[in-house]
């Protein structure tokens, strides 16, 4: 498995990026975010998903960890291929996509190329929950607005506290988020106390 590919960027257009190391060339899928990101760049270092099929060995590149994530989750979704995900993300940030999806905006979701009505509804069900416990929409609350930034030590260690009593990652987090943000101070036992009368 290649998790990174760090090197030379030789050439790149808007949907492909070819790095060059230890004398090979490598071509990677990028989306337009991943674009706008190493544009004019001459060293890079992309994220790598391999997509292997009897026909083809594609590779994937991502600018971040997250987005990479993001396009793991995506491609989950029945109905969303690699190349649907690619262009969600070329559409969107991830932090857009992880609000859309987050506030249930499937209209918004709707205004990617490709993408129908029951496609997006399948990814806002499938995938809300996901986003937040995989963490990728950990500063997006449920209004959709930017959140404060929390104690991160103290929220994940709050929520491992919590999935170790047997409460879902997901719904941890969220609660435990909106604690910190009003208490910004409270200490991991406070915010454990709290969120055990307030998870659902």
């Amino acid at each position: 498995m290649i998790e990174y590919i760090k090197g030379e960027l030789t050439e790149l257009t808007p949907a492909l990026a070819t790095i060059e190391t230890g004398g090979v060339g490598y071509g990677l899928n990028i989306s337009l975010n991943t674009f706008s990101a190493i544009q004019g760049k001459k060293e890079v270092k992309l994220y790598v998903y391999e997509a292997i099929r009897e026909d083809a060995h594609l590779l994937y590149g991502f600018v971040n960890k997250k987005e990479r994530e993001m396009f793991l989750l995506l491609i989950t979704v029945s109905g969303v291929g690699a190349n649907t995900a690619r262009m969600m993300l070329s559409g969107m940030s991830v932090a857009e996509l992880c609000n859309a999806i987050s506030t249930g905006n499937a209209k918004q979701i709707q205004g990617i190329k490709g993408i129908g009505k029951m496609t997006a509804q399948r990814i806002i069900v499938d995938l809300r929950d996901k986003i937040v416990a995989l963490g990728i929409a950990e500063e997006i609350p449920a209004g959709g607005a930017t959140a404060t930034p929390v104690n991160n030590e103290v929220k994940d260690e709050a929520v491992s506290a919590l999935t170790m009593l047997g409460f879902a990652p997901a719904p941890s987090q969220k609660v435990v988020v909106q604690i910190l943000q009003e208490q910004p101070n409270a200490p991991v036992e406070t915010v454990v106390k709290l969120a055990l009368k307030q998870i659902k």
